[in-house]
């Protein structure tokens, strides 16, 4: 897990890390079920206020990425959970958004971009 917090950016730190984190979550570089350093020590390691990262993991909790147990401390929760599925619907549609307004700008007829999609589909089934 990694974490960069740049004072250039528009979003405040703790939402610096809680994108961050939701990333990575949702690109499985942090897996289902894995725990989470401690807020005291992601704090220390990258250099923030504890309420800085309890805020981080505060909201990530209300979004549904994962469930903080006392004593245990956050882990992260299965892919099946309802509102972990709505991002990655929302993921996908955003995507797929911009693919079509990307081939509309260059006046792409529909079916040609339904079949790119379709054989996008058929080479990612191929390499399973």
């Amino acid at each position: 897990m990694r974490i960069i917090i740049s004072n250039q950016s528009e979003l405040p730190i703790y939402a610096q890390i809680r994108e961050q984190l939701k990333e990575q979550i949702l690109n499985g570089q942090i897996p289902e079920g894995s725990t989470l350093p401690s807020i005291r020590q992601l704090a220390k390691e990258i250099g923030v206020s504890v309420i800085t990262t309890t805020r981080a993991y505060s909201d990530l909790e209300a979004e549904g990425f994962i469930a903080t147990m006392q004593g245990k401390g956050s882990v992260v929760l299965s892919k099946d959970n309802s509102m972990l599925q709505e991002q990655y619907l929302l993921r996908i549609e955003d995507g797929l958004t911009t693919a079509i307004e990307t081939a509309r700008v260059m006046g792409m007829p529909e079916e040609e971009l339904e079949k790119i999609f379709q054989n996008l589909l058929h080479e990612m089934q191929d390499r399973r």
